[in-house]
């Protein structure tokens, strides 16, 4: 779990959109897709590296079209928002000692310490 002190407030929203969900309880308040636990920050990311938004659909089936725009579409209205998000990421990574690769390739992931209910380390996958 985060410690309080790692966790900071993020900035207030300035323009909300329909499938972005912003709660405390959920991701420690880091804006997510609706119906999901998928962060903002994770496509956004994938998007700012130049994943095509097909790939990004292909790698979150979940999602639909209209959520991962919606999605891409709050990130880019709210950048204070995003950069404090990323930011805050970037400081527990750092905090729990997690190595983040210089620059993940097509849709590599970094397997986040906040993923995980304990630290017992990641669960099996469904």
């Amino acid at each position: 779990m985060w410690s309080s002190a790692a966790v900071s407030s993020l900035p207030i929203v300035l323009v909300p959109h329909p499938h972005v969900r912003v709660d405390k309880k959920v991701l420690q308040g880091s804006p997510y897709v609706g119906g999901s636990r998928v962060p903002v920050r994770r496509l956004y990311a994938f998007y700012r590296a130049g994943t095509p938004v097909e790939r990004i659909l292909k790698r979150y089936p979940q999602l639909s079209p209209a959520k991962v725009f919606d999605a891409l579409a709050f990130a880019l209205d709210n950048p204070e928002v995003m950069e404090a998000d990323m930011e805050r990421e970037a400081a527990l990574l750092e905090q729990k000692g997690v190595q983040r690769p210089k620059r993940l390739t097509g849709l590599q992931q970094v397997e986040l310490p906040f993923m995980f209910d304990d630290d017992s380390g990641p669960s099996p996958r469904r």
